[in-house]
């Protein structure tokens, strides 16, 4: 016996409009996070958090998290953070609680997704995050590679 049921047509437009939707709302959470973090990081003395990421043949991550208080190299507390994340599936936003450490790469990752949005693709990119807490900023220092290639042609 054979399900003749039809297949649920792709609406390219549709999935766009809720790709767009999705962007904005988690658009819309990076303040609150940064806050959050930030909040954390001043609390625990911290001045300085530098993020390293790379990526490249579609694959990417965070290979460093490098923390200061004042001059001092040191470490991040094991606190627990609540952040959102957005969902492509839900406009509720979900919730998490998670260490410090893991709430400073998810919101790294979605930085990266709304600034650079497949930035781990092809020859990829790198580059990192300063959390500068004193100044209540994050800078994020963003490098494409890029293969060139040069065409020559003669006739002769």
């Amino acid at each position: 016996m054979t399900d003749e049921t039809p297949a649920p047509a792709f609406d390219p437009d549709e999935f766009m409009a809720r790709y767009r939707a999705y962007q904005a709302r988690a658009a819309e959470l990076h303040a609150g996070n940064k806050a959050t973090v930030l909040a954390v990081l001043r609390d625990a003395g911290i001045s300085k958090v530098t993020v390293t990421f790379n990526g490249y043949g579609d694959s990417g991550q965070i290979d460093s998290i490098a923390v200061k208080a004042g001059d001092t190299d040191t470490e991040l507390p094991d606190s627990a953070v609540e952040i959102a994340r957005a969902s492509l599936d839900s406009e509720a936003p979900e919730r998490l609680s998670e260490p410090l450490a893991d709430a400073i790469e998810t919101l790294c990752y979605a930085l990266l997704e709304e600034k650079h949005d497949g930035w781990e693709n092809n020859e990829g990119a790198y580059g990192e995050f300063v959390f500068d807490v004193a100044a209540d900023r994050i800078v994020l220092d963003f490098n494409y590679r890029i293969e060139n290639s040069e065409n020559h042609t003669h006739e002769i």
